[in-house]
């Protein structure tokens, strides 16, 4: 199953909590809340670029898996990051002290961040 496609956010559960435990400003959590969620991915293999849009903030990361890469967080921060596929349908992460799960059933997306005892989960449907 290839993750290539486009997808929209749909839902999301601890969003404020969680941004907050990364670090992020709360005006910043503010702006992200209330802006569109878009994010586009290109599959070629091992090979992935994702293209991530809220509101007028583009990110940009690219990886392959199982290799160590420099993921650039909403704040334009990097951190060291790593993938590797379980199947054919999930991409397991990890990266500053979280663990970070995309699973793809379908056209939906459902992503599931965990660090320490806080989760946040987000679903994203292909458009």
């Amino acid at each position: 199953m290839s993750f290539t496609g486009k997808y929209e956010l749909q839902s999301q559960e601890n969003f404020e909590p969680f941004m907050k435990a990364l670090g992020i400003p709360d005006e910043m959590i503010r702006k992200i809340k209330d802006n569109k969620y878009t994010a586009e991915i290109v599959q070629d293999g091992k090979k992935f670029k994702v293209t991530a849009t809220i509101g007028s903030k583009v990110m940009r990361n690219e990886f392959t898996i199982g290799e160590e890469f420099d993921y650039e967080l909403m704040t334009g921060q990097k951190i060291k990051a790593l993938f590797q596929m379980e199947g054919n349908n999930k991409l397991v992460g990890t990266m500053k002290g979280m663990k970070y799960i995309n699973e793809l059933n379908g056209d939906v997306m459902t992503s599931v961040a965990t660090m320490g005892d806080l989760t946040y989960k987000r679903i994203m449907k292909r458009i």
